[in-house]
Order: structure tokens, then C-alpha cells, then sequence
């Protein structure tokens, strides 16, 4: 299909759905022909980046190498986002870690892509910055070469685990799993980790910033969270004895360990903790006043068929947003919280919120057609 029929075709079906109500088949047509729009005007606006390899975000600017390993059915490739350590140091000495995090991995098949940090700061790799351009990789991973969403997987050495500690609790809905070699957790939080395999590879003599005492804290913090909570939280932890910041390639089993998990894209339970670096979106909840949310605003909510339960919510904006994959929207719909019913009623399926959660990520398992926004505890309809 060329690309103006593709567009005509979204287009006529938009046009229906918002004249008439919306049925479970036809949100189900318009949200593949919403996200093959989506992907058609991002070919557009982001081919000459791709090509240069070259991703832009405000004044930061984010090279990129890639190579690709093994064969994959068109739509089913992995991608493996590897993170390069260094951090606060003179240029040249980033520019060699990027030379070696290109061959560090091989993963049996995917495309491996390495980025430079757009900074030469500490914190590269968990700056501001940062989520966004990684969010524009997959996307355009996706379109240009051909990407499963559901099998992206993030890794980091050293600074870049460090990043990998941070990134992975705030984009874990955009991956499949990840892997931190040799970081700092600095003041990330676990809880967001809950639908995010996750795994841990530290020298048991790294000692520096007590990388190698934290690593092994971190491991009973996943283990206790994962016995409280019986299949979520899966983990996998290795400290090293008698090896110190390099393991010798010990970690290198990390590429098949993460290739063994597709993504959950729609999990019946989520935890969201809004870090300080805030995000709009987590799996299927949203706030329309991130800035507003506060560091560490916190939801934990659940889905049992057609009733939401809302455990525990500290933001003062919350969207629940839903599809014909995770209830019945032909039947009423019920939220609660703390035995309280909030709403109950039928959702009708929205054109528009179809369009636009396309758009927002170009990939259909994450498409959604009615919500409710709770604020200051009342619930409506979206």
C-alpha cells in the first residue's frame, strides 16, 4: 500500500468512527491503520537522522553506530541498546569507551546499537535529555529496521550502568528487559521494575562508590520484592568474586539471558514511582501534568477483568487508559479504591485517543481507545 493510499485509507476511517459509535472491530481496524499512519510520518520527519546516523534533542546531539547480527522475520528483530561507561572526563577518553562498547556485545541476532553520550558529564547517560532521544531510537528502530516493539532490551557498563540503574525503572515500558555491568543505582527505585526483567553483573571487588556492596543490596531488594509478589520482579544477579571493574566477559551472558523475555505491554498490575526526571506516560496510566506530578508521585493499580482497583495514588492527574485487550469495553466498567466504587459505567471507544496513543509510540500493543482520568479522587470518562 503506497504511502497517500495509507493515509486516505486512516483517514476515511477516522472520519466513520467519529461520526458514529465505535465498535470493537472497528477500533481494532483504525488502530492498525492509525499506527502504519504514525509510522509513515515518522519515515518522513526522521529518515535524514537515521541516515546520518545522528538524533537531535533541544541542542544535544547523539551519534550512533549499529550492526546487525543473525536474520529475523520482517517486524521481528530485537534491538539492543548498549550504553558506554566513562562519564566526567575529557572527550577522548568517552570517544574510546563508545570504540569499545561497539564490540563489547554480540547477540546472536538483532540490531546492536551503540550510541555516544551527548555529554561528557557524570550523569551522561540519566541527563534530562536522555529518555527522549532513547524513545526517538525505538521508534525509528522500529520503521527503519524493522524492530519488534516487544523485543527491545537495554544494557550499560559502568556509566552506562549507572544510566541503566536510572532508565530502566523510568522506561520500563519500553522494554523487554535490561542489564546494568558495573554501575551505581544512585537514588533509583526498584518498584517500576515490577514488569521488567532485570539483571546485575558486578566485579565482586569493584569497591569503587561501593558499586560492588550495593550491587549485592540491590539483589535482596529484587528478591524480597519478587517473594512478595509471586512472578513479577524476575531477576537475575551475578557479583563476581576476586574480579574487579572488568569481569573478563563474564557478563557477556547477559545478551542471551535478556533475549529469553518478550515484553509485557499490558500487565495486570503496575507500580509508576515519577522520578526527577518525569514522564507523562508508564504502560497504561498517564498524567496530563507531569511537572505537577512530583518527584517520587507514586500509583500502584491493578486490573481483575473489568474492574480496575486503584491500590495507592499520590498523583493530583491520573489517565487509565484502556483497549479491547485488557476488558470488555461492551460491558460497564468498574474502579475502586480502598473499597470505594469511583465509576461504573460503559466507556465508549474514542477515535481520537486511538490517534493519538499511536502516534505517541507507532506500536499497536500500546494503542488505546477509552480511559478515565481520575483528579482529586473523582473519576471521569475520557
Amino acid at each position: 500500500m503506497n504511502k497517500i493510499l495509507l493515509i486516505c485509507t486512516f483517514l476515511a476511517l477516522y472520519a466513520t468512527a467519529n461520526a458514529q459509535k465505535l465498535d470493537k472491530a472497528t477500533a481494532a481496524k483504525l488502530s492498525v491503520s492509525a499506527v502504519d499512519a504514525a509510522k509513515t510520518d515518522h519515515r518522513r520527519q526522521a529518515a535524514a537522522a537515521w541516515q546520518k546516523k545522528s538524533i537531535s534533542y533541544g541542542d544535544k546531539v547523539m551519534k550512533f553506530e549499529t550492526r546487525v547480527f543473525g536474520q529475523a522475520d520482517a517486524g521481528k528483530r530485537s534491538l539492543y541498546i548498549s550504553l558506554h561507561g566513562g562519564g566526567n572526563t575529557q572527550p577522548k577518553v568517552n570517544d574510546g569507551q563508545w570504540e569499545n562498547q561497539k564490540k563489547l556485545y554480540s547477540p546472536a541476532e538483532g540490531l546492536y546499537f551503540v550510541p555516544r553520550a551527548p555529554t561528557n558529564t557524570w550523569n551522561l547517560w540519566h541527563e534530562e535529555h536522555i529518555d527522549a532521544m532513547l524513545d526517538e531510537v525505538i521508534k525509528s528502530a522500529v520503521v527503519f529496521e524493522g524492530v519488534d516493539p516487544n523485543r527491545v532490551y537495554l544494557l550499560g557498563y559502568s556509566a552506562g550502568g549507572d544510566g541503566l540503574y536510572q532508565l530502566a525503572p523510568r522506561m520500563a515500558d519500553r522494554l523487554a528487559a535490561a542489564s546494568m555491568m558495573a554501575g551505581h543505582p544512585g537514588d533509583a527505585s526498584a518498584l517500576p521494575l515490577r514488569n521488567l526483567p532485570f539483571a546485575i553483573f558486578m566485579g565482586g571487588n569493584d569497591a569503587a562508590y561501593d558499586r560492588n556492596k550495593l550491587a549485592a543490596v540491590w539483589g535482596k531488594k529484587l528478591d524480597s520484592l519478587e517473594a512478595a509478589d509471586p512472578g513479577a520482579y524476575k531477576h537475575d544477579v551475578h557479583i563476581y568474586e576476586g574480579l574487579g571493574h572488568w569481569m573478563n566477559r563474564k557478563d557477556t551472558v547477559a545478551i542471551s539471558w535478556m533475549a529469553g523475555f518478550k515484553r509485557n505491554a499490558l500487565p495486570e498490575k503496575v507500580i509508576w514511582v515519577q522520578d526527577d526526571r518525569r514522564h507523562f506516560d508508564f504502560y497504561w496510566l498517564g498524567t496530563d501534568t507531569a511537572s505537577k506530578a512530583g518527584d517520587a508521585a507514586r500509583v500502584l493499580i491493578r486490573k481483575d477483568r473489568n474492574e480496575i482497583v486503584l491500590e495507592a495514588n499520590t498523583f493530583q492527574s491520573l489517565a487509565i487508559y484502556l483497549n479491547d485487550d485488557m476488558l470488555d469495553l461492551d460491558r460497564p466498567v468498574w474502579l475502586t479504591s480502598n473499597g470505594k466504587t469511583l465509576f461504573k459505567g460503559k466507556l465508549k471507544r474514542s477515535a481520537a485517543l486511538i490517534r493519538a496513543s499511536a502516534a505517541k509510540r507507532l506500536d499497536t500493543a500500546q494503542v488505546f481507545s477509552a480511559g478515565l482520568r481520575i483528579t482529586h479522587g473523582r473519576a471521569t470518562a475520557l
